[in-house]
């Protein structure tokens, strides 16, 4: 998907001399993301998905620390209220009450965890440093897949060569994956026009939409706090703007 928006955009030369330092940190932004991604696998094989899932939605708060550190980016009192109501809402949603019969003993799954936050909170302050130097969404778009595919790709390719695989799969896989980097896509270039300490919380939304969808067509039952989170990431979505 993103690939195909770089050729269906106008875009220069990705290796162009004057703009390898682009590609460079537009690159290791994605190599950061994908290998977050690997973590947080890791850490659901190794670690109870009750904490993984949880802690997961908290990562926006390490972008936004890193983005005041590394880009100076500051929120007024309001916005930092709001972003917390949000990923207050998302980390509630993200919530699942222990299974007695998953127990974990073992503890390597904290570290993975950790690094995952950490992970992708350096790929979208670096991702909003790499657009502050010049570069354009086509590019970036590229710049994503490259890094998805050297991390990723690898990952999957490695540890999906095990066992058999039939095409039904892949189609079935396809429409979903494709769903997922077209929104990807769209986080991208909000990354460029607004602030990353408000873009990545806002984004990291999706939890809302996915439980309206369970809920509108798997007939999922919503609970009371479930309904008490979707409140805090509305109230916290309309004054992030403010």
């Amino acid at each position: 998907m993103t690939v195909c928006y770089f050729f269906a955009s106008s875009h220069s030369q990705v290796f162009a001399a004057q703009d390898r330092h682009l590609l460079a940190i537009g690159v290791l932004a994605y190599l950061l993301d994908g290998a977050g991604w690997i973590m947080y696998f890791q850490s659901i094989i190794a670690g109870p998905i009750t904490i993984v899932g949880t802690l997961s939605a908290a990562y926006p708060a390490i972008t936004i620390v890193f983005a005041h550190w590394f880009l100076g980016e500051t929120l007024s009192p309001l916005q930092y209220g709001a972003v917390t109501l949000v990923m207050g809402g998302c980390i509630g949603l993200a919530y699942q009450p222990a299974d007695a019969a998953n127990k974990v003993t073992g503890r390597a799954w904290i570290p993975l965890a950790f690094l995952a936050l950490v992970l992708w909170g350096a790929a979208q302050t670096v991702v909003k440093y790499d657009y502050s130097l010049g570069a354009t969404d086509a590019n970036m778009a590229l710049y994503s897949a490259i890094g998805a595919l050297l991390t990723l790709g690898v990952y999957g390719l490695w540890k999906g060569r095990a066992g058999t695989h039939f095409v039904s799969e892949w189609a079935r896989a396809f429409f979903p994956m494709g769903m997922m980097a077209s929104g990807d896509l769209g986080v991208l270039i909000a990354s460029r026009y607004g602030k990353i300490s408000i873009v990545t919380p806002l984004t990291g939304a999706y939890p809302l939409v996915t439980l309206v969808f369970a809920a509108l067509v798997l007939r999922e039952r919503i609970v009371l706090l479930q309904w008490g989170c979707i409140a805090a990431i509305l109230v916290g979505m309309l004054f992030c703007t403010s």
